[in-house]
């Protein structure tokens, strides 16, 4: 039988202890405090999830009100003692989502980490959710973090180290001072990318409140200038690249290899275990085959976790939802036709010349990048302010 606990975070995140079990950071007490700071965002609480009386996983909930309703996510949630098999996730996301039902009636769905296709859950409403990432081992000391590597990782990295002249660094106590230096590499990343960045003060909010035990800063400069940095989470022994920009000629310099080796090795010096690089491409996230190129250079292994999927509690409000969705995406898609047909009107039915052609494939590299830019935890529409891959895009 499975039993849905209440209780505190620090009586939950004891008890993940006692059982080996490392959470994610949005799994903890300190996230919830981060999160309530959100317009829009309320911790339900923290949970232990019970079979036949004995703890089998943690949980994390949190309340989100966007375009005038509510739903229930767990990030990374719920975090198990042992991976689930398909009938087991079954009956723990059955018994959550009737205690969420009946305990919240306000709640329309419940979002959370699910690895198996059960019948109850379909795929997220909104959001890029991704079932595979890269997660380096620190241990071992620097020459074993670079030996663990592909050929081009190495390859890359040492080329990285040999050519080129930024200083890598912790700059925590410099960004929680002032994010001003770092948030104009963001403007330039996103200019250059195509996305709007997410307002300064949700990096300040998110160092200041998370602090140096949980959120730290690296950047690589090149004389006093910051070329690129990134803002990375820690819980445990695990490290997560949250955050991150570049100038527009970092990568020709190969910048990120140094910065990233570099972050790996201060991270492993100081006892962290594991750093993972936030969410890839595959068959299930086909959009973040863009940013597989660059992560999967610095390791041998792919590591799958559980994507969010979302679970109806009120069944036809949901499909209200999805209708609604649908009819913006065929509202998207006609005006997109629309141009098209207008485009070559204009030209005699040619279509564009190419210098025009050439804008639109650029555009399309742009939409390419936003929507690799939506990973981590993958956040977009409504939930603006939670992790994305080198990029962030708000939008309410």
């Amino acid at each position: 039988m499975i039993e849905i606990a209440k209780t505190s975070y620090a009586e939950m995140e004891s008890a993940a202890a006692k059982a080996g079990l490392t959470l994610p950071i949005e799994q903890t007490e300190a996230w919830a405090h981060y999160q309530e700071t959100i317009d829009g965002r309320m911790p339900i609480g923290a949970f232990v999830i019970k079979r036949d009386g004995e703890p089998i996983a943690f949980l994390s909930l949190m309340d989100f009100q966007t375009h005038g309703f509510h739903f229930a996510r767990s990030a990374h949630g719920p975090a198990y003692v042992t991976p689930p098999t398909a009938e087991e996730e079954q009956e723990v996301i059955d018994a959550l989502a009737d205690y969420v039902h009946r305990t919240f009636r306000s709640v329309k769905f419940l979002r959370c980490a699910i690895a198996h296709e059960i019948p109850q859950a379909s795929v997220v409403l909104s959001t890029v959710p991704y079932d595979s990432t890269v997660v380096l081992d620190l241990t071992g000391g620097d020459d074993a973090i670079l030996g663990r590597m592909k050929r081009r990782g190495r390859r890359d990295v040492r080329k990285a180290l040999r050519e080129c002249s930024a200083t890598c660094a912790d700059e925590t106590e410099n960004a929680m001072a002032s994010f001003e230096e770092y948030y104009d590499v963001m403007r330039e990343t996103g200019a250059r990318d195509g996305f709007t960045p997410a307002p300064i003060s949700d990096y300040e909010d998110m160092i200041r409140i998370l602090g140096p035990e949980h959120c730290r800063v690296f950047a690589a400069r090149l004389g006093e200038h910051v070329e690129a940095w990134s803002i990375v989470t820690a819980n445990g022994d695990t490290c997560v690249r949250y955050y991150g920009a570049m100038r527009n000629g970092a990568m020709r310099m190969h910048v990120t290899d140094k910065l990233l080796y570099s972050e790996a090795c201060e991270l492993g010096g100081q006892g962290f275990a594991k750093y993972d690089l936030m969410g890839i491409g595959s068959d299930f996230a086909p959009s973040l085959m863009g940013l597989n190129e660059f992560k999967t250079k610095f390791t041998e292994e792919i590591t799958h976790v559980a994507p969010e999927r979302d679970v109806p509690l009120h069944k036809t409000y949901y499909r209200l939802l999805l209708l609604l969705k649908k009819l913006r995406n065929r509202g998207k898609k006609q005006k997109t036709a629309d141009e098209v047909k207008a485009e070559k009107d204009a030209h005699g039915g040619k279509g564009a010349p190419d210098s025009a052609a050439k804008k639109n494939d650029v555009a399309a590299k742009n939409d390419a990048a936003k929507n690799a830019a939506a990973a981590k935890n993958a956040t977009a529409a409504d939930t603006p302010k939670d992790g994305a891959d080198d990029a962030t895009k708000r939008t309410k």
